[in-house]
Order: structure tokens, then C-alpha cells, then sequence
């Protein structure tokens, strides 16, 4: 090839443009250039670059872009990754960037050279390639931002190494910036690279090509899956994948693992704006990528998308996200780097001690001397009553249990003491992630309060989450440490989860490596050598405590509460409450098992499974209200129904004991009036208080039985306010708490103005002192949650009645539209939890959006089974409860429904066992009403 002149820049033309139009792509936006090669390779040789650029479309609207993206795909991919990004430049966001997504060349339709070409080759390549476009003098006033993919990744950061006063930011999809010295590379890439696959794999045949496109998740448009392998259709087309999976830095002896060192470490030195957009589910870039990048990048703003892959950028809508965050990034700052230096410095800086601020640790260091009862944890006692019936069911209903571990206050604080001294010793320190897989108890309290003292970051996933959901919420948390019991620790040895693994507890050395634990927090011997760092009390604006959700409403996010805010919800429950010194706690509901401490309250753990709240029995829920004369009871509504239906089981001792209880909470779903009224018969000296709230602010509101059956007496159809009773009464804020409804549209969005008007259904919005602080590592979901400045927006739908009392009707998520209109569910569920033998209901919507009908399941109280077949049947209800149900719904709601189904059992979150999962329910109604096969929901 002739050698191009080096001071003239080469214009650029159409690219190709096959028979049929790539899907996504503007005809204009394939364009080709030629550039002269500076690459060791063939320096001197003009080489033949394709790209994509939505240039044409921003001179057609004649927009003058702020600044240039720089797209740079991996192998085997090519630029046809990054098409709704170049389409979404001129048209997202506030600002106008070019977007500029290039084919390397060997892959997509660039030249062919028929060279192997290393790091060092591809990154001189890349500059030769925005040399020639004209971006090294003309980006725009923000200069270059990079956005990588795969082996993409490093290419691009090392032309941005090269060009320090044009990159001015970067973007990462799932990419490794460095593999350290003696770590195995992914499997995957291990089998591509042995001498028996790699020519086969890559090149002869389309193998590496379709194992790369079959780790697309979801659903693809047999087109655009079409034309991500029009560009490899032959060997030779496919050399650039062979010398490209050739290239990957196995080791130091590699020829390009120094140049990678050298990007890698440059990545870290720069101090960049970086935006990190993740597919978790990727086999080749797992977490340890990830996590090196965010160690390179510790101001990265990172968002998860959970459902998704390695080919992120297909599965999910990254464009929306990153030129969101390009405008909040850059709008109106004339040096962003500069300006992200200031940020970063002035986050550093230690907060202030607020002067209402009191840590959670405070009552514990103040009652070291105090030899009462702090915690006390019950479990089984021997065998239990004597059954002969033969009912295992009637048994663990029956088993006594006793006090197993207890504690008093001067104990509890040594025992912090020292469990935070080991955790200093094994290297835990302020913001170190500890990830606490321990059930509730004097053990799990210990550790808790360990953690705060010390400033470490408290990771806590509910282990109903399952292990694949557990799997998912872990690896996005990425704890330094796991301390769990054996049974924990084993499964996070098969599951690999993240963390240096510490037994809570003692055991033979023997023991502990078979758990795959380096030491255990009991039997640990404190080195002589001391950590150097003092006891300082962490900052109350730092991270305390990373809380997972239930995962009711998709996959389980965690929930970060600084040291202020955790100590805001000890004050609202104790201003909301009375709660405090003298107070007996039974924490039934796991995540008020670590505030009896901060409250001063002695706390009972009563025996049951805790990943399992229906296992509250009323006779354990008696012996541990009796073990500490308890006068405060927490417990969800999936244990109060499991003690309702057991209360017969307590003895004489036992009922007495319910009779000292003084005060009963339950929170995690609706709750019903028949299931208060039935706690009210075992607890009859007690308020009766079923708090709002959700994992991001709880409590948030609050009402008392009297109160609900005030607010159902007052919620008239006649009243004039509409709505007035179409849902569950919650109450009125907490102490410290405001909430507020945004109405909904036709369309069932939240978009009028937030309002107090009574009978106004919408969203319902949240702010209090104890409200969360962010999402972790979930920036888009955090930024949409938080769209209303100082508001946290909970995804539930309700309203407020005449007298400022708010109601619950449903979720965003669960809205029925109709042909009339838009239905919530929960009036018809609360009605026809009113019928004899229904436990509980759930109203969903069968159909297409804006024709959907309502349709009732019922889940049936228990009933013996006869002939040795189920009394319930999953299926269409008996025509007499559907005639009961029918006639109560539709008298609430004024809504005909379309039909009356019953279950055995409703499929329910898995952590609370009380959210019904309503999806997954409507799409079994679907397909029963359909005609298809009854199989369980």
C-alpha cells in the first residue's frame, strides 16, 4: 500500500453498506478513513479504518457537540456494539456528543492486515485512528470520554495514557483492566488459548464467535444477531479473533503483560471521572475484574444491572445512563477534572459531629458496669412434648424451648470488645466490608456492635434470599470478610462467595479448613503486635451497614445507612415507641434484632428459623416473651398468622405470659384486621401497632388496631372523599418522618406534583433522618429513586384520607388497567380476606395493558386431607366461595372481576414469607384461565 502523507488528514467516506441495513445503524453513520500506521508492526503501511459516527446527524441538526465518545469494542465484537449509543449522541441528555465507535483493525470492517498485532500495536492503532478523524484537535471543548468493552478496555485506557490532555474521562462495560501474576485466567479463555482449540476455535471455524454471542441473556432479534456475525463469515475473516484471543496477557512472560501493567497502573494515577456499567452474569470478566477496577477507580460512580451479562450494552439501556451521568459529569464545567479533584477532596474530609448525633454503640458503653440481662437466645430443649399422634407438624408446634446463651450488659460490651480487637487483628478496619452471615442472636449482636465500633461497613443478606439470590447480592456487595456459622461457610465455599472466610465461633484447625475459614472469632489469638490505627470513633457520614431487600420486587438491592442514619431509626423507634431501659424485646423480625442494644431494651431471639418467619409457633413466641418478661413484641406478618393458628398449643403458664406484653408491632407486608384481632385475643393487654415502612426507611408510618378500625369506620363511600378506604390504613408519620403522593397518569406512571390532598391516589414518597443513604453500587436505580431531591420514592401507591391518615393500595408495579381505568389491589384483597376459609388474597390484572381484567386468587385456610388426596385443589374456586368473594370484591371496589381462583399456598417473597409475588401469580391466572395444564404458581 502507497504511504499516506502525514500532514494531510484523510477525509472520511461512506463505509459499506450491505444489501439490508444494519438494524440500528443510519446509512450516513457507517462511514470508512485511511491512516497511516505508527504500530511497531507495519509502521508506514496506510491502513483502511471502518467506524460509526453520528457526525452527519449532528451537523443535520447543526448541533455543535460538547465533546467526543470514544467507542472501542473487544473481541469478537466490532463497533455494531456500541449502535444505540452513536444513534442516542445527538438526541440524550442536555448536551450533544459526537459518538465515534470504531472497528480495530483485523475485526468488524476495517482492513484486514493479516498481522498479529499486540497491545502495544493496537493502542498505537487507535491513535493513528483519531489522529487521521481529526480528534486529537477538534473533540470538542470536553475532549475525549472512553467507552470500552471487553479487551477493549485496555486498548482504550492505554490511548488515554498517551493522550492525558484529551481523555477526559472513562466508561467501562465489562472489561479487565489487569490479571495479576499467577492468577488462572477465565476458563473460557483458558480453553481458546490451549494449542488443540485455539486455531480450530477461532479461526477455522466460528466457535469462540458463537460461544461469545450466546452469552446474550434474555431475548435477540435473530437480525441484529445476524449482522454481529456478518463481518466474520470466513477464516480469513476470522484471523483478527485468533491473534487477538493469541494476545491476552496470560503472564509476565507475555509479550504484552508490561504494557498492560503500564495502562493498569496509569488508570490508577489519572484520578478520571468513570462511569463502570456491569453485567454481573458474565463468565469470562467476573467480580475480581470489577473489583480491581473499582480499587484503580475509587471515586467510580458504578451501576449493576443485575439481569444482565457480558454483553451488557445489548441486554440493557446503557445509553440513557451514561449520558445521564455525562450531564451531571460535565454540564457547565469548564475543567471537569478539576472540578471532580475539588469533589473527591472535599468528601475526604471528615464530617462533623452533629450535635443531636448520638452513636449507636453509646448505650453500651455507658451500661458496661451493668450486670442485667442485655441478650438472651432460646432453642429447643431436649425432645419436646411427647406426641404419639405421629404429627411431625404437631410436634415442632409443641417443642419447649429454653434459654440457650445469655448475656448481661457488662458481658455483652467485653465480648464487643475483644471481637472487635480480632476483627482489628485480622485486618478489618474503618470501611472495611464484613459481611455477617450469623442468625439473629447474642452472637450476631456481638458482631454487629464489633463492626460499628471499629467503622467496618456491616454487609447483611438474608439467607431466605437462596442461594442464587444470595450468590447475586454478595457479589455486588464484594465484602472483604465473611464471618458466618459452618453452614454459611459452606456455602460459601461452593458457591464462591467474595471475603476471607472467618468461623463465628470456635473449631478444630481441622475443622476449619474443611470450612475453608482462616481462623475462628472465639478461639483467635490476638497477635502481640497490635494495629497501629487508634479507636476512632467512625465519622457519623460514613458508611455503617449495606442492607439487602427482600427481593420481592426483582433482585434484592442493598441499602446503605450511614452511622447517623442508623442511630436516626433507633430515635424514631424509641421517640415512636417509648421504647428504652426496662423495655423486655422479642425480635421475631430479623431486622430489629441488632437495635435492642442502641435502645437499651433486653432482646430475646425466640426459637424459630429466622429465613423463615411462619416457624413462630405461639408457644415459642410464649416462652421467650416469658424467658425475659418481654413487654414489646416484633414479629411479621407471616409469624403472627403462624401464631394465631397455634395459639391453642400454649399452656396455662404460657398464656399468662402474653398477658405482660404490652406493646406488638408487625411490619413487612399488609396487614389484616381479623389477624390483629386474633393476636389481640392472645395479647389482650397490648397496643396493636402495625408500622409502615421498607427496608430504605423503616419505620415510616405508624397506626394502631383502634386507629385502623377508626379510620374504617370514618372511610364512608358517602363521605365525598373518593377512595377513602381502598386500601389498608397505615396511619400517620413516625417521629422525624414526612410523607407525601405524586399522582399517577392514565399510564400509571408518578408524574403530578407531590401533594397532602386527600382522595389523590399516586406514589407515595418518603423523607426522615433515618431514611437510606444510597443504593450500593446501583447508581441508575438510586438516581430514580431519589429523582425528587430529598425524597425517596417507595414504589407503593396510596392516598391520604380526610384526616391526613394514609392508605396503602398496592404497588407501581401491581397497577390493573381496565378499560375504565386504572385499579389498585389492595381493597379487593382486604375484602376478600374477610370470607370464612380465606387466609389470604391477591387482586392481579390478566390481559394486555389497558385491557386487562381483575382476577381473584385465594389461598385457603388449612384443611385435612381425605382419601389421601389434597382438600385443596390449585385451580378454579368452588362456586360457592366464588360467588362470597365475587359479591365482596365488587361491592368494595366497584369492579367486576373476571373470575375467582384458589391456591394452596400463594408464591411470596422469600425472605418475609408475607409479599405475595404478584407477577408470577398473574401469569399463572393467565395461563389457567387460558385453558393450560394447573400446575402449582
Amino acid at each position: 500500500m502507497a504511504t499516506a502523507n502525514r500532514t494531510t488528514r484523510p477525509t472520511p467516506r461512506p463505509g459499506p453498506i450491505p444489501l439490508k441495513r444494519w438494524p440500528g445503524v443510519a446509512r450516513d453513520a457507517s462511514r470508512v478513513i485511511d491512516a497511516e500506521s505508527t504500530a511497531p508492526v507495519d509502521s508506514g503501511s496506510l491502513r483502511t479504518w471502518h467506524f460509526l459516527d453520528n457526525g452527519p446527524e449532528l451537523e443535520r441538526q447543526g448541533l455543535d457537540p460538547v465533546g467526543t465518545i470514544l467507542c472501542v469494542h473487544g473481541n469478537p465484537t466490532w463497533s455494531y456494539l456500541w449502535r444505540n449509543v452513536v444513534a442516542a449522541g445527538a438526541n440524550s441528555g442536555i448536551q450533544p456528543w459526537r459518538v465515534v465507535a470504531v472497528d480495530q483493525l483485523d475485526m468488524g470492517y476495517s482492513e484486514r492486515t493479516g498481522l498479529e498485532r499486540s497491545l502495544e500495536d493496537r493502542v498505537r492503532d487507535l491513535g493513528d485512528f483519531t489522529r487521521a478523524l481529526g480528534l486529537d484537535d477538534a473533540a470538542g471543548p470536553e475532549g475525549v470520554v472512553t467507552l470500552s468493552h471487553d479487551w477493549g478496555g485496555l486498548i482504550s485506557q492505554g490511548w488515554g495514557m498517551k493522550h492525558p490532555d484529551l481523555h477526559r474521562g472513562r466508561i467501562f462495560t465489562n472489561t479487565a483492566l489487569h490479571h495479576a501474576q499467577g492468577e488462572e485466567i477465565p476458563g473460557a479463555l483458558r480453553l481458546a488459548l490451549h494449542p488443540a482449540v485455539h486455531g480450530k476455535g477461532t479461526r477455522s471455524t466460528t466457535a469462540f464467535l458463537d460461544v461469545t454471542l450466546s452469552l446474550h441473556k434474555g431475548t435477540w432479534d435473530p437480525e441484529v444477531r445476524k449482522t454481529f456475525r456478518s463481518p466474520y463469515t470466513s477464516p480469513a475473516a476470522r484471523e483478527g479473533i485468533q491473534n487477538f484471543v493469541a494476545d491476552i496477557p496470560v503472564d509476565e512472560g507475555h509479550r504484552s503483560y508490561a504494557a498492560m501493567q503500564r495502562i493498569a497502573q496509569a488508570v490508577a494515577d489519572d484520578d478520571l471521572p468513570c462511569l463502570v456499567l456491569w453485567g454481573p452474569g458474565d463468565p469470562v470478566f467476573k467480580q475480581r475484574y470489577l473489583d480491581d477496577i473499582l480499587a484503580r477507580n475509587p471515586e467510580a460512580t458504578l451501576h449493576r444491572f443485575d439481569k444482565a451479562g457480558h454483553l451488557v450494552a445489548e441486554e440493557e439501556d446503557i445509553s440513557t445512563v451514561l449520558f445521564t451521568w455525562l450531564d451531571e459529569a460535565y454540564l457547565g464545567a469548564p475543567d471537569v477534572v478539576e472540578r471532580h479533584r475539588v469533589v473527591r477532596e472535599k468528601d475526604r474530609k471528615a464530617s462533623p459531629l452533629a450535635l443531636d448525633y448520638r452513636p449507636m454503640v453509646s448505650e453500651l458503653e455507658e451500661r458496661r458496669d451493668d450486670d442485667s440481662l442485655a441478650v438472651v437466645d432460646m432453642g429447643p430443649a431436649g425432645r419436646g412434648l411427647k406426641d404419639r399422634s405421629g404429627d411431625s407438624e404437631r410436634r415442632s408446634r409443641t417443642r419447649q424451648a429454653t434459654i440457650r446463651r445469655q448475656l448481661s450488659w457488662r458481658e455483652l460490651a467485653e465480648q464487643v470488645d475483644r471481637t472487635a480487637e480480632v476483627l482489628r487483628d485480622l485486618g478489618v478496619q474503618a470501611g472495611t466490608r464484613v459481611n455477617l452471615m450469623v442468625p439473629p442472636g447474642s452472637r450476631l449482636t456481638t458482631l454487629i456492635y464489633a463492626c460499628l465500633k471499629i467503622g467496618a461497613v456491616i454487609v447483611v443478606a438474608d439467607t431466605g434470599l437462596g442461594i442464587k439470590g444470595l450468590t447475586r447480592a454478595l457479589r455486588g456487595a464484594s465484602p472483604e470478610f465473611l464471618v458466618g456459622i459452618p453452614q454459611a461457610l459452606l456455602a460459601a465455599k461452593t458457591a464462591g462467595w467474595p471475603g476471607r472466610r472467618v468461623l463465628a465461633g470456635t473449631a478444630h484447625s481441622s475443622t476449619l479448613r474443611l470450612l475453608g475459614a482462616e481462623t475462628g472469632i472465639e478461639s483467635h489469638e490476638v497477635s502481640a503486635a497490635q494495629p497501629t490505627t487508634p479507636w476512632n470513633a467512625p465519622q457519623p457520614d460514613n458508611v455503617a451497614a449495606i442492607l439487602y431487600t427482600s427481593g420481592s420486587t426483582g433482585p434484592a438491592k442493598g441499602v446503605a445507612y450511614t452511622h447517623r442514619q442508623l442511630s436516626s431509626m433507633r430515635d424514631a423507634i424509641q421517640n415512636t415507641y417509648g421504647l428504652g431501659e426496662g423495655a423486655g424485646l422479642v425480635a421475631g423480625f430479623a431486622p430489629f434484632a441488632l437495635l435492642g442494644p442502641a435502645l437499651g431494651a433486653t432482646s430475646v431471639t425466640p426459637d424459630m428459623d429466622v429465613t423463615q418467619p411462619k416457624t413462630l409457633t405461639a408457644k415459642a413466641l410464649a416462652q421467650a416473651v416469658r424467658a425475659i418478661s418481654a413487654t414489646v413484641v416484633f414479629a411479621s406478618p407471616a409469624a403472627l398468622m403462624n401464631v394465631v393458628e397455634t395459639r391453642e398449643d400454649m399452656n396455662e403458664d404460657e398464656q399468662a405470659a402474653m398477658q405482660g406484653v404490652e406493646r406488638l408491632l408487625s411490619a413487612g407486608a399488609p396487614i389484616t384486621v381479623p389477624l390483629l384481632e386474633g393476636m389481640e385475643e392472645i395479647c389482650p393487654h397490648a397496643k396493636l401497632h402495625t408500622p409502615y415502612g421498607m427496608t430504605e426507611c423503616l419505620p415510616l408510618t405508624d397506626v394502631n388496631l383502634d386507629q385502623i378500625r377508626e379510620a374504617e369506620r370514618d372511610a364512608d363511600p358517602q363521605d365525598g372523599v373518593e377512595g377513602a378506604g381502598a386500601g389498608v390504613c397505615v396511619g400517620t408519620p413516625v417521629y422525624g418522618a414526612r410523607v407525601q403522593v405524586v399522582p399517577l397518569d392514565d399510564t400509571g406512571a408518578a408524574t403530578g406534583e407531590p401533594t397532602h390532598t386527600p382522595g389523590i391516589t399516586g406514589e407515595i414518597i418518603a423523607a426522615a433522618p433515618h431514611a437510606k443513604d444510597h443504593y450500593d453500587r446501583l447508581w441508575w436505580t438510586e438516581r430514580t429513586s431519589a429523582s425528587i431531591p430529598g425524597w425517596h420514592r417507595t414504589g407503593d401507591v396510596g392516598h391520604f384520607d380526610a384526616t391526613g391518615r394514609l392508605w396503602v393500595e398496592g404497588r407501581l408495579s401491581h397497577l390493573i388497567s381496565t378499560e375504565s381505568g386504572l385499579l389498585t389491589p389492595v381493597a379487593g384483597e382486604t375484602a376478600a380476606e374477610k370470607i370464612s376459609g380465606v387466609r389470604r388474597a391477591a387482586v392481579v390484572g390478566v390481559g394486555p395493558w389497558g385491557a386487562q381484567v381483575p382476577v381473584v386468587v385465594v389461598e385457603r385456610e388449612s384443611a385435612p386431607a381425605r382419601n389421601g388426596s389434597r382438600a385443596i385443589k390449585d385451580g378454579p374456586a368452588p362456586q360457592a366461595l366464588a360467588r362470597a368473594v365475587r359479591s365482596v370484591v365488587e361491592s368494595a371496589t366497584g369492579v367486576r372481576v373476571a373470575a375467582i381462583l384458589q391456591v394452596r399456598e400463594h408464591p411470596t417473597d422469600i425472605r418475609h414469607n408475607s409479599k405475595i409475588d404478584r407477577p408470577r401469580l398473574a401469569a399463572w391466572a393467565d395461563s389457567v384461565l387460558s385453558g393450560g395444564k394447573v400446575r402449582k404458581p
